[in-house]
């Protein structure tokens, strides 16, 4: 819950700690009773225990069918992060638990070979991340999403990465090896030219400069690196998608892809909060243009149109993306990634793994 007199945590995207709906007791602290130490939020990290690190799914709308996640919840802290309301499901809240209680799979890169080494796995492109930043500050220390992407290379299992970190270019030398053989595409989500705006919204993120920065060194390295304008924000970020593209064409970007936010479950109320304290002028509009462009409510769930957005403002959207992608030069698509380079180090069954 927050502290009930009004007072933020600083460097936090959410300003408060909403009640998980799981939660069967909650407690609430009278004003007399909050501390200093209430307001100042540490970060936490846990010991994850899941015996599996690749989740797959059947949806139209996130563009992979598999994914490896080493993290649950994200320091980065992005107040509209859609992934906040996974964290209910472990018993905690969607708000500051979701930036200050991180779950981490220590054992991530064993598990990972463990599945690539069974008879069972049949090559496919893995995304990194499917819910959480790979590349969230601790993985500086932890190096946990490098080891992961070591057992891919040995393998050749390719893989396509999603960050808003610049930390991204300390794992240049894997990324490249594996891009030699057309098995690695990197990405890097940006959501504003703003530097003022992104600190507020995605707080703990790397900013424009060092993300169009590793985009350059990475696509100096052979990478194959894109971004993501995402979430586009109606009413807040939308103006700047032209001068994003331009400027990550420059830098050397091969792909350029597109989300329309959308609010689930408990992130609905928290970036309502949001605008209220940092874009109370602007917070009617944004909200009625992400309704417009979800069927009149701010989540709209349905496969096909959860990521994308629907109606007239949605498709204008949409088309505004695809002219500044095509002026900045940026193609459409790209080759798949390979699969057919796979192999299990020492086996003498290699050739079965291609029929």
């Amino acid at each position: 819950m927050p502290p009930s007199d009004g007072r933020a945590p600083r460097g936090r995207g959410a300003r408060s700690d909403p009640v998980n709906r799981f939660t069967e007791i909650v407690v609430e602290l009278d004003p007399g009773e909050v501390t200093d130490d209430d307001l100042r939020v540490r970060t936490r990290y846990l010991h994850d225990t899941s015996r599996s690190v690749i989740s797959t799914n059947r949806s139209p709308d996130v563009g992979f069918d598999a994914s490896l996640n080493p993290y649950r919840g994200c320091e980065h802290g992005c107040a509209y992060c859609y992934a906040r309301p996974s964290h209910e499901y472990l018993g905690l809240s969607a708000g500051l638990d979701f930036e200050r209680v991180i779950l981490v799979k220590r054992e991530a890169a064993e598990l990972l070979e463990r599945h690539l080494a069974s008879r069972a796995w049949r090559p496919q492109v893995l995304a990194l991340s499917g819910v959480t930043d790979p590349y969230q500050p601790i993985e500086r220390r932890l190096g946990i999403t490098r080891a992961c992407l070591q057992v891919l290379a040995r393998y050749r299992n390719p893989v396509s990465l999603i960050t808003k970190n610049a930390l991204v270019e300390r794992d240049l030398d894997v990324l490249a090896e594996m891009a030699s053989w057309n098995g690695a595409r990197v990405t890097l989500s940006i959501t504003t030219l703003d530097e003022e705006l992104r600190r507020a919204l995605e707080p703990r993120t790397s900013t424009l400069e060092r993300r169009l920065e590793a985009v350059a060194r990475l696509a100096q390295a052979g990478v194959p690196v894109g971004v993501n304008v995402a979430p586009i924000i109606p009413g807040l970020t939308d103006q700047d998608v032209p001068e994003l593209l331009r400027r990550a064409a420059e830098a050397g970007a091969s792909h350029a892809g597109t989300t329309f936010l959308r609010l689930p479950g408990a992130v609905g109320p928290l970036f309502e909060a949001w605008l209220d304290a940092h874009a109370p002028l602007r917070k009617h509009r944004v909200l009625n243009r992400v309704r417009e462009g979800h069927g009149g409510d701010v989540d709209d769930r349905r496969f096909g149109r959860r990521m994308r957005g629907s109606g007239p403002y949605a498709e204008q959207v949409r088309a505004l993306f695809r002219l500044a992608r095509r002026r900045a030069g940026i193609p459409d698509e790209l080759p798949p990634l390979a699969t057919d380079r796979f192999r299990r180090p020492g086996s003498a069954e290699q050739p079965e793994l291609f029929g």
